[in-house]
């Protein structure tokens, strides 16, 4: 199953495509709303909210499936007998940013909220309007825990507070209302304050390093230290790279996640979104598995003498293993993919010495055909350990990242926004919401690993080769066998001699 002598690669490595895909039939696809979160995940009405439904509003089997905008955004707003049920809150909020801006929608929230109180104050029902008030106040704490970012805009900033002010300003005795006010304040901005540094101080990911001028001498400096040196003991190093792992998807949030639908739309139409944030979350994490990826290969490769080469192999060959079993599948395909590429296959006599049986195992579990069939069942089979797990080291799923993303712009691909009627397609987005759900509920694991500071830091600062220098590096290793390799040989060690 291992490529050899320049075959592609079929394992997701290269960074995010946010363009279309050719080829949709062979994009990675999950089951959509299996059961595994039961009703409370399903958007069915809970009978102990109250139910509300209006003529633009469609249920089926209890499970709302579409509707105009402006009836959805009627579905999310409380009134004193219903509160909308919270899977409803969420997977409105996730999507309806396709369709409204976060300030707008929160506009018109305010208007509904506003609207109903007039109504409950012409009638003098305080103790409807203490409810009502309570439910509100709710609703905007949920968004702000889910959605901080929503309202990293001054002018979204000042309509929360021009909202809260109004539906409280008749009830100034209720010290528990402005309690929950001051603290859902005081959370949204430290989250925001949070984020922001994030983006300020976001990944200053290694340059591959392209000046080769150590390779191209017969012999290696004898203080380069290599992983080996630094972490020999494969399920160790798994750990670390799990830290590693767990730390950079803690920055992704469910609205990153929806950029991917928001954005193919405006491709797909010709247009850019102003609106639209970027997407540096989602990349930052995508530059970790290629880094890891070319960090495998350099390791490799640099290695001069053959049976240190082959132990370096068999090492990370038992890391992918560890990570397999952690749950830790995002840098165990990134681990794969290294050794897949063609610097690395290439190498015969290297691979003729290694005991490859662990190795077809792994591939085995992530082999493309049937659309990673392998690779979903033991996702799904981790998924189901982590919903029963008693310890945290049996919680952890990292799903390989790559084909999350491909999946969510599947399911957004394979169904439309809006069906014929005009209405909302609100069933498309309860399945894309499970997804997204899911995701956040494995990235909410606390990684139970001591992390080791020395190897952190070698896993994130070593430095990786560029492809051509994988390359030279491996006909180094390993002389060209043929006419063509000899020729793309000769020109890689001129092209980076004349650079340094």
């Amino acid at each position: 199953m291992r490529r050899r002598k320049g075959e592609p690669s079929s394992h997701p490595r290269s960074g995010i495509s946010l363009q279309p895909q050719r080829h949709l039939e062979t994009m990675p696809q999950t089951p959509i709303f299996s059961s595994m979160l039961g009703s409370s995940c399903s958007g069915q009405v809970q009978p102990d909210m109250g139910e509300r439904s209006g003529g633009d509003l469609v249920f089926q089997d209890g499970n709302l499936i579409s509707g105009s905008l402006e009836a959805l955004i009627e579905h999310l707003v409380p009134t004193v007998d219903y509160y909308p049920d919270r899977t409803y809150i969420f997977t409105f909020l996730l999507s309806s940013r396709i369709f409204i801006p976060p300030y707008d929608l929160l506009a018109k929230v305010g208007q509904i909220c506003t609207k109903q109180k007039q109504q409950m104050e012409a009638e003098t029902e305080k103790a409807k309007l203490k409810s009502f008030t309570a439910k509100i106040i709710q609703l905007l704490k949920e968004w702000t825990e889910a959605f901080p970012y929503d309202f990293q805009d001054e002018k979204v900033m000042k309509e929360l507070k021009e909202i809260t002010h109004r539906i409280t300003q008749c009830d100034e005795e209720n010290g528990t209302v402005k309690t929950t006010i001051t603290q859902m304040t005081q959370n949204l901005i430290l989250s925001l304050t949070t984020r922001n540094q994030f983006q300020e101080i976001r990944e200053k990911f290694r340059q591959p390093v392209t000046d080769k001028g150590a390779i191209l001498k017969s012999k290696p400096q004898a203080a380069q230290k290599d992983i080996l040196s630094v972490c020999c003991d494969p399920l160790i190093l798994a750990q670390q790279l799990t830290h590693v792992e767990l730390e950079r998807v803690s920055n992704i949030y469910p609205e990153d996640l929806m950029q991917i639908v928001s954005h193919m739309d405006s491709l797909d139409n010709h247009k850019c979104r102003g609106d639209v944030t970027k997407t540096y979350t989602l990349e930052a994490y995508d530059n970790w598995f290629n880094c890891l990826s070319m960090l495998v290969a350099t390791e490799i490769c640099r290695v001069v003498k053959k049976k240190q080469r082959t132990r370096m192999v068999e090492f990370f060959i038992d890391v992918a293993r560890e990570c397999f079993n952690i749950g830790n599948f995002n840098s165990m395909m990134a681990i794969i993919s290294g050794m897949n590429l063609s610097p690395v296959a290439r190498l015969k006599k290297t691979w003729s010495k290694v005991k490859t049986a662990k190795f077809d195992v792994l591939e085995h579990h992530m082999d493309p055909s049937s659309n990673f069939c392998n690779y979903r069942t033991a996702l799904q089979g981790a998924a189901q350990r982590s919903q029963t797990a008693n310890s945290s080291r049996e919680k952890i799923v990292i799903p390989v990242f790559n084909l999350f993303i491909k999946d969510i712009y599947f399911l957004h691909k394979i169904h439309t926004n809006r069906l014929p009627n005009g209405q909302i397609n609100f069933k498309k987005f309860w399945e894309i919401s499970r997804q997204i759900h899911d995701f956040m509920t494995w990235k909410q694991v606390e990684c139970p690993f001591e992390k080791d500071k020395k190897i952190q830091s070698y896993l994130l600062t070593a430095p990786i080769y560029s492809e051509e220098a994988l390359f030279v590096a491996s006909f180094e290793s390993e002389g060209p066998e043929n006419h063509m390799e000899k020729d793309s040989w000769k020109t890689l060690r001129t092209t980076l001699l004349n650079r340094a």
